[in-house]
């Protein structure tokens, strides 16, 4: 998967998991923020995005530091991912 595939997978996955019912995917921008004044996240939204990220790209966040750089944007988090995903099999 490419880095712009990447990114639209995780706006999908921003919507229907943390159950975004008035965003769409395509209106979520790559590089605005992602809690508070982007999406107006919050820090429940945050848990259930870092179990999210965890369990559909096996990718680990262990902190709260890593997490803010991880998720200051669409663009940050997929970078974040790319850098750190175990090869695929």
């Amino acid at each position: 998967m490419d880095r712009e595939q990447l990114k639209t997978r995780l706006k999908s996955l921003l919507v229907e998991g943390l159950k975004l019912d008035t965003v769409r995917p395509q209106d979520i921008q790559d590089g605005e923020p992602i809690f508070v004044e982007g999406l107006g996240l919050d820090s429940i939204d945050a848990l259930e995005l870092v179990v999210l990220i965890e369990e559909h790209f096996r990718v680990v966040i262990p902190d709260e530091e890593v997490g803010k750089l991880a998720f200051a944007s669409i663009n940050a988090l997929a970078d974040y991912i790319i850098a750190h995903a175990p090869p695929s099999p």
